[in-house]
């Protein structure tokens, strides 16, 4: 099968919203021989089950799902604080939901975050290319390319890439900013719709540019 074939459905910021996850896998017409997951990062942090979305994933991926995992600024975070780095910035930013997540049912309330999970932080991508579309957490800074952007840009770049009508080449699929609605122009689509703000989970499928909420 060639590797582009069937379709890709990309899905936003889930946040710890495993219920808004499972709800949205259910209504996708996904089809397992021939389609592919693309999640744009943003799996933890502030909803209540960071650790059942990672969970979930890595189900897909047992279960043989064409899933590609990108790294977003929240995993980036987390990554941190697992190497005692910027702890604090970690906690107050959606964190403490996460520890929370690792801690319920263990005994004590230890936190305790598996090995798997760790090296499902360690190997997400930082973005991923098609033949005819570019995938980021963020978006990329205008007028540098792809290969050559800054962690900065590609985890947390808002406005100027936004606001721009620069082309790299390829539409972006994007997450990171949410929108009441799905982003849409010619260059760029952004699918964060705030899931975790009590707004929509969304997905989009490509290339026909539909789009599931839930």
């Amino acid at each position: 099968m060639h590797e582009e074939a069937g379709k890709i459905y990309a899905i936003g910021d889930v946040h710890g919203m495993l219920f808004k996850l499972e709800r949205l896998l259910d209504r996708i017409p996904f089809r397992r021989d021939r389609d592919r997951l693309v999640f744009l990062g943003d799996y933890v942090d502030r909803g209540p089950d960071s650790r059942g979305v990672i969970d979930r994933v890595l189900q897909l991926m047992a279960d043989g799902v064409r899933v590609v995992c990108l790294r977003g600024n929240h995993e980036l975070m987390m990554e941190n604080y697992l190497q005692d780095q910027d702890v604090e910035f970690f906690l107050v930013n959606g964190g403490a939901a996460t520890l929370h997540s690792y801690s319920v049912g263990n005994e004590g309330g230890r936190c305790m975050i598996p090995e798997a999970h760790k090296n499902f932080l360690h190997g997400l991508k930082k973005f991923y290319e098609t033949d005819d579309y570019l995938f980021v957490h963020a978006g990329f800074r205008p007028g540098i390319a792809v290969f050559d952007q800054s962690d900065d840009d590609v985890y947390w770049i808002r406005s100027e890439f936004i606001g721009s009508d620069y082309d790299f080449g390829k539409k972006v699929i994007f997450g990171h900013t949410p929108f009441m609605k799905p982003f849409v122009d010619r260059r760029k689509i952004g699918i964060d719709t705030g899931a975790v703000y009590g707004n929509k989970l969304t997905c989009v499928s490509l290339p026909d540019e539909v789009f599931y909420s839930v």
